[in-house]
């Protein structure tokens, strides 16, 4: 017998070894073992099993380090291989992914406990809802490649959807993945789904809150090759699964499935190579879906379903503010509309979410003389004001984490210097409502209070069950929650993600406004929502729900215009290194190169950059960033390929598709 094994020294190509005749080679597939390469002894994976004699004469496998049992999955090393062309790396990577994850030691829950089948409880679909299912569940059934999109307005039950299409695959003992965008949602639909399905289909968690006895569990569970079903957001989409039958990813458009740090993996994007690979199904759904996603509909055969009705409630009233500064008020950013809205909603006992996309208390400190600003020495942002109850006040750094007192002076002018708190952050905005509404109760959600699972959740509950009347919050409440007795959101600041330095910087703005204004009116009759800006923009048109579409028509028309995604590939090449110097050398160099590929042989390539991005320093290292853009990425991985034959003195990593 031989084995094809992926050398772990970074060598892409894949080879093969005799394996000794008294090893079980039924037990071998994933195991780390040594091979002879070139008068040395290598590190590798076994990712094949064959019997056929190589053409060419082989070597021995010369050790077993480790034998961890491995599930089958003939579909499995193909599509690794996809996803190293498509990232431009070697295919290893992704076993050492899961490995090291599957390894890691991480507090969660236990794993699940397994009790006599129950009876699942029977939800009446409505008739948009059943038109989806009964569509969508034969090609469950059958198999093949096919792509769903479910156009749902906030509280239109996609949930239901989703739930009816997995116990289809479930029954006709098939594995399904639901990609959640962030891990607090996962932990919720993954209580939601353990009690809908009670004990009748296994359903595991596979993230960052996942204990390792439940981990354990779910490895062994596929090596028994059982329909299950598997929540998380970006590791689940790695694990082999021969029984793979169906792949759902809720809140399609949101940026959390792009990981944060290098190699930034995509697991939308990957389930969607993963669900061609294997030939099955793949869900999509979102109240906001993406404009690449609605393109494809249109131009790649994917199929659109839409749930145009809510659940219960109705939509909310939307109101545009335009804050000036010639208003009489308390607060420059609290309009009289907001301040009467809220008071009318703790009068009614109604409750309130005012969102501002912003933690903490204010956004930095400049000293009113000299104008400077206090910023992180390691990283080239200003630093943030934070209060506790327990501690003194602090500046904090929200990428390298430097923290430092709040300052008493300017370092430039001295003790006579007046300071100048700017901006404003969720906890300025708690502090601004108790000194208006003293009577009300008032929570915050945003990083610093949701780090601790076990007090979020708390949180969560208390609002749930209207012991809060106020919930202040950032990006983290506009997910999939659902309220049922908010009846007002007020949006601080709604302009302020058009400032990001991006393609679709109004799309992702226009998201996250209609994603918050989605918890207003669940169960109500009447709702409302007012959006504060500063500026007016052409995306204010957009904010009902229902011209969802409408925005995309004109957001598209722009996009084609100027020649980006969804109509050209997109990519990004990054340089790093703490010499600025050598960065911009080594960033010149790179662009070179490109223009005179583009000029000799690649003319459809167009270049952007080098460019310094927003944030252009981190823990001490600079930052440079160029773009592509092409009809295909084939002439964008030949560009690539050739900036990997530079000899550069900075680090180089490649994202496909990067999101803002």
């Amino acid at each position: 017998m031989y084995a094809t094994v992926q050398l772990l020294n970074g060598f892409q190509q894949t080879l093969t070894y005799k394996i000794p005749d008294q090893w079980d080679h039924t037990t071998l597939f994933g195991a780390l073992v040594t091979v002879p390469l070139q008068r040395r002894r290598e590190k590798a994976v076994v990712i094949e099993i064959c019997d056929h004699t190589p053409k060419n004469s082989t070597f021995t496998i010369r050790e077993l380090l480790t034998r961890d049992p491995f599930p089958k999955d003939t579909h499995f090393q193909p599509f690794l291989e996809s996803l190293a062309h498509y990232y431009q790396l070697p295919s290893f990577i992704f076993y050492r992914r899961l490995r090291s994850f599957l390894n890691q030691k991480s507090k969660g829950f236990e794993a699940p406990q397994h009790e006599e089948p129950r009876a699942l409880q029977q939800v009446i679909l409505t008739a948009e809802q059943e038109t989806i299912v009964d569509a969508l569940t034969p090609s469950i059934v059958a198999g093949g490649f096919e792509a769903s999109l479910i156009h749902g307005v906030t509280g239109s039950g996609k949930t239901e959807v989703y739930k009816h299409l997995i116990l289809a695959a479930l029954k006709n003992k098939k594995s399904v993945i639901l990609l959640l965008p962030e891990v607090s949602l996962a932990v919720r639909f993954g209580h939601y789904f353990r009690e809908a399905f009670k004990t009748n289909y296994p359903v595991f968690g596979f993230h960052s809150a996942t204990g390792a006895l439940e981990k354990k569990a779910l490895w062994m569970h596929l090596m028994r090759q059982q329909p299950v079903l598997i929540i998380g957001v970006h590791l689940p989409i790695l694990l082999p699964l021969e029984n793979l039958g169906l792949i759902v990813i809720d809140e399609e458009h949101e940026s959390g499935y792009q990981e944060k740090k290098h190699p930034k993996f995509n697991s939308k994007e990957i389930a969607l190579m993963r669900a061609q690979k294997y030939a099955i199904p793949i869900v999509l759904g979102s109240a906001t879906p993406s404009l690449q996603s609605l393109y494809n509909t249109h131009h790649k055969n994917w199929r659109l379903f839409s749930l145009t009705k809510r659940f219960a409630g109705a939509f909310p009233k939307v109101e545009h503010i335009l804050l000036k500064n010639d208003d009489k008020r308390a607060s420059f950013w609290l309009s009289k509309e907001l301040e009467k809205a809220i008071e009318n909603r703790l009068e009614k006992r109604e409750q309130s979410i005012i969102f501002l996309n912003r933690r903490g208390f204010s956004f930095f400190i400049q000293c009113a003389d000299c104008g400077h600003i206090f910023q992180c020495h390691s990283c080239s942002v200003s630093l943030t004001l934070h209060f506790s109850q327990t501690q003194e006040a602090s500046l904090r750094c929200h990428y390298c984490g430097h923290q430092e007192p709040e300052p008493q002076k300017c370092p430039q002018c001295g003790p006579r210097s007046k300071l100048l708190k700017k901006g404003i952050g969720t906890q300025q905005v708690v502090s601004l409502l108790q000194k208006r509404f003293p009577h009300a109760r008032i929570a915050r959600a945003d990083m610093d209070t949701t780090v601790d699972r076990k007090e979020w959740e708390s949180t969560l509950t208390q609002f749930t069950q209207r012991e809060i009347d106020i919930m202040v919050g950032t990006q983290t409440i506009t997910k999939g929650y659902h309220f049922p007795h908010v009846t007002l959101v007020g949006i601080l600041w709604g302009d302020i993600n058009l400032s990001i330095p991006f393609f679709n910087a109004a799309e992702v703005a226009l998201q996250q406004l209609i994603q918050v204004a989605g918890r207003a009116g669940r169960q109500s009759a009447e709702s409302l929502v007012i959006v504060q800006t500063l500026t007016k923009h052409p995306i204010f048109t957009f904010i009902n729900e229902q011209d969802y579409l409408s925005f995309c028509e004109y957001e598209k028309n722009f996009r084609e215009k100027l020649n980006y995604p969804p109509f050209v590939r997109f990519a990004e090449i990054e340089l790093r290194n703490t010499d600025e110097a050598v960065l911009m050398r080594d960033a010149q160099a790179c662009s070179l190169l490109l223009r005179n590929l583009i000029a000799q042989e690649i003319n459809s390539l167009v270049i952007l950059g080098p460019a310094e991005p927003p944030v252009y320093k981190v823990k001490n290292i600079f930052i440079r960033k160029i773009y592509l853009k092409s009809s295909s990425f084939a002439l964008i991985h030949k560009a690539y390929q050739e900036l990997k034959k530079q000899k550069l003195d900075s680090n180089m990593f490649y994202t496909p598709n990067p999101v803002s």
